[in-house]
This record gives structure tokens, C-alpha cells and sequence, in this order.
């Protein structure tokens, strides 16, 4: 995936990749447009919603209260598959735009590598 141009994404997938693979991801796209569509309806809140609020983080999910308008398993797993095959981002939004384009590492300097 990439992003040629502001506000677009570009995906080419390769030969590598499997078609359970690539179903899984238009499986993702589809259920990313049925959020946009509850918003859209009203049906969910359009601040406080699964996608305003992604990606939930595994803190997110665990710890404190959750007064979010949506259930931790909703955030969790929004499509039946990801309760075998979660990947759990460790962080969650970067100021939004600004964090995408200013992206910055905190890992240890090459130096310490070599």
C-alpha cells in the first residue's frame, strides 16, 4: 500500500500475496464502509466511533473504563476472522495527518547496531 498522492491509496497486490489473503482485505475494505455508512445513517456517533477511534491498542482494550459507544469486542474484532488472527498495534492514533506525514522513530540509533 502507499499513498501517491494526498487523500488517495494506491494497493498492488503481488503475486506473493494469497487469495485468502487478499479476501480478507476486501473483507476489511467492505466492513470499513459499512462504519462510514452507520455514521452516515446515524447509527453511530461521528466523533466517538470504531473508526475515529482506531486502531484500539491492546491498553485500549484491557485497561480502565470503556465509555466508548461501541463494546471492547466490537473494537477488538470487527470482522469474525481477526479472533484468530489479531494483530494488536501497539499504538494508537499520531495526531492524525500531521503524525502520518511527521513520522519520527524511537528506536535506538543505528550506531548502537553495529
Amino acid at each position: 500500500m502507499s499513498w501517491p498522492v494526498p487523500g488517495t491509496l494506491m494497493v498492488e497486490p503481488t503475486e506473493s500475496e494469497e487469495k485468502a489473503e487478499l479476501d480478507c482485505f476486501a473483507d476489511a475494505l467492505v466492513s470499513i464502509r459499512g462504519e462510514i455508512e452507520a455514521v452516515e445513517n446515524g447509527l453511530a456517533d461521528q466523533k466517538v466511533n470504531m473508526l475515529k477511534m482506531a486502531p484500539h491498542t491492546q491498553r485500549d482494550l484491557l485497561v480502565g473504563e470503556w465509555i466508548r459507544l461501541y463494546t471492547r469486542e466490537e473494537a477488538a474484532y470487527p470482522l469474525p476472522w481477526l479472533k484468530e488472527k489479531k494483530f494488536g498495534p501497539l499504538i494508537t492514533r499520531v495526531d492524525d495527518a500531521y503524525g502520518d506525514q511527521n513520522i519520527f522513530c524511537t528506536c535506538n540509533p543505528v550506531e548502537v547496531l553495529l
